[in-house]
């Protein structure tokens, strides 16, 4: 299914080439002003001092011999030279029908490069928590957006498994360990162990010393040291993987920090051969130009330890040689961007095999109560307490709007939709802003809500259930009757659903199209409660209508998958 704007660029740019005898690029962007088109191009804007004319001269010829076609029906100049575009009805029509029938035709976007996703990365020993979520959904729903525009794309956990919390572990497990807790609940034992070391170390800083020293007697193979991060890995990932199951992420690799850990002395050695790392008060680091604005970074400490910029120089290494990745893509809050914008330039330093494409898609912090999240302070909300609140709290607004429906019925719409409030009220905030968790946002069942959304969907289930449920006949494929504005509005919103993919994609913005269904849903409520749908006496007007609704459920459960949202057909 060709996209109606990659439809009307070809037919614009050919009748362009006829008329003015131009090459020239042609843009074209939806409308959202009633009276001005269905869709509008600047073309006679752009190329004014191409073709030394005015704009709106140029227009007005370009329309005068614009030529017969199956796709306009009409073009109108707008202010200072716009050209707004209305479909045919038909066109519409024809292209209505391929909702849910055909695939979209993303062959237009780079998307032969194969792409490695590095996002979620929890740190081994410690429960995830609130502000674990932004990376693993935003992460995840780029995945799936990317995926869905016809990427390669492969889903990397770097996991944080090596570093100096495991000499502070070793020593928290040798000092203060309960294990009668440990073996009933470990990953909270390992949590309150850690905490407990930060507490005791500021009152006997030695204990940061004999930390330091279990964490080399670990990176030197000691044999128990090596067990018991052993231990503390699968302890962590049987945690994770619980959550992950809950929030309906996956991962394709899950290569930690400590699987580069052997690749790191070579990354040495090819920075110090290419002069590129230099000693420096006994550490190795790399100085930049000073128009790089770039701060030194440091490769190797004076005690011989490396550092995570390091570790990610390897990882970049390694993708390219054995994963053949085209371009990486990092997901990670605000506060890593001057470290990838270090590590980046190092790459690029480095030459082949370091410098291909890589983004690092930051966002804003997430806050509760006005604190970031540390767990070395045990301040933390736990990721899995707040997916347990959010399925309570639905829950309840379930039994009051639907006390009906079977208990185990309950329990799972229950999970699926408050889970999904907590995904949307995320993906749905602009990614570079700072977020405050507010529970009466994420769980409101009006406004740009995950719920108002889920509610939308099981609406129109509604609909279907009452047609069977009555044996009223339907087709939903019929020819839809665009009688009344709202209509017209409705199909053209349905049709533009792979331009907001698009746009999210290029913009790795999951927001943009939280927005879309949000405005989708209102406009099939609008539709909803102006027109009758089941019980229009009209067969064809009944037909047009069930169509409408039809494909207003396709894309609304293809949209809320994107941002890894299941849908619930009743609430």
């Amino acid at each position: 299914m060709e996209l109606i704007n990659k439809q009307l660029e070809k037919l614009i740019y050919e009748n362009v080439k006829n008329i003015f005898n131009i090459d020239s690029d042609i843009e074209i962007q939806s409308s959202n002003k009633k009276g001005f088109g269905d869709f509008a191009t600047n073309f006679a804007m752009v190329n004014s001092k191409t073709l030394g004319k005015n704009p709106r001269e140029i227009a007005q010829t370009f329309i005068d011999n614009f030529s017969e076609n199956d796709i306009i029906e009409k073009l109108e100049i707008a202010g200072p030279g716009f050209i707004n575009i209305f479909l045919k009805s038909k066109f519409i029509n024809s292209e209505f029908k391929k909702i849910g029938k055909e695939d979209y035709d993303f062959s237009f976007l780079d998307n032969g490069k194969k792409t490695i996703i590095d996002y979620s990365s929890p740190n081994i020993a410690k429960r995830m928590h609130i502000g674990h979520l932004r990376s693993t959904i935003i992460g995840d729903s780029i995945k799936r957006i990317m995926k869905f525009t016809g990427f390669e794309i492969l889903a990397d956990n770097h996991i944080g498994d090596w570093g100096t919390q495991f000499g502070k572990l070793i020593v928290g497990y040798d000092r203060w360990l309960d294990q009668k807790n440990y073996e009933e609940d470990p990953i909270e034992e390992l949590e309150r162990i850690y905490v407990k070391f930060s507490e005791e170390s500021k009152n006997d800083p030695e204990l940061e010393s004999i930390a330091r020293e279990e964490l080399r007697k670990l990176q030197s193979g000691d044999e128990r040291n090596n067990r018991l991060w052993h231990e503390f890995i699968d302890i962590s990932l049987k945690e994770y993987d619980k959550i992950y199951k809950r929030l309906n992420i996956t991962f394709d690799l899950y290569n930690g920090e400590s699987f580069y850990n052997d690749m790191m002395p070579d990354i040495l050695d090819i920075l110090v051969s290419r002069k590129i790392a230099v000693e420096d008060q006994d550490a190795l680091v790399v100085f930049f130009d000073e128009d790089t604005k770039l701060h030194p970074c440091i490769v190797q400490k004076k005690d011989g330890s490396f550092l995570y910029s390091t570790s990610d120089l390897a990882t970049i290494k390694y993708r390219r040689e054995v994963l053949h990745i085209d371009k990486a893509i990092y997901i990670t809050d605000e506060r890593q961007q001057d470290h990838f914008r270090q590590v980046f330039k190092i790459a690029e330093m480095l030459g082949d095999g370091f410098d291909y494409e890589k983004v690092h898609v930051w966002f804003g912090i997430m806050r509760f109560k006005d604190e970031v999240f540390a767990t070395r302070r045990g301040n933390v909300i736990k990721l899995n307490d707040l997916l347990d609140e959010a399925k309570k709290e639905v829950r309840k607004t379930i039994e009051i709007k639907n006390p009906g429906i079977p208990d185990d019925e309950k329990e799972k719409i229950s999970e699926i939709v408050g889970i999904g409030a907590i995904k949307y009220f995320d993906l749905s905030q602009n990614r570079t802003s700072p977020v405050i968790f507010e529970w009466e946002k994420v769980l409101s069942f009006e406004g740009n809500t995950g719920p108002y959304l889920q509610y939308t969907y099981a609406r129109i289930m509604s609909v279907f259930r009452k047609l069977n449920g009555e044996n009223i006949g339907y087709n939903e494929e019929s020819e839809i009757i665009l009688e009344s504005d709202i209509e017209r509005d409705l199909s053209l919103m349905l049709l533009n659903f792979p331009n907001i993919v698009v746009k999210a994609g290029e913009t790795y913005r999951p927001n943009l199209i939280a927005d879309y269904l949000f405005e989708t849903a209102k406009t099939f409520s609008t539709f909803y409660n102006q027109k009758h749908i089941a019980n229009e006496t009209d067969l064809a007007l009944r037909n047009s209508r069930i169509t409408l609704a039809s494909k207003t459920a396709h894309v609304l459960k293809a949209g809320l998958d994107l941002l890894g949202i299941k849908t619930v057909d009743r609430m």
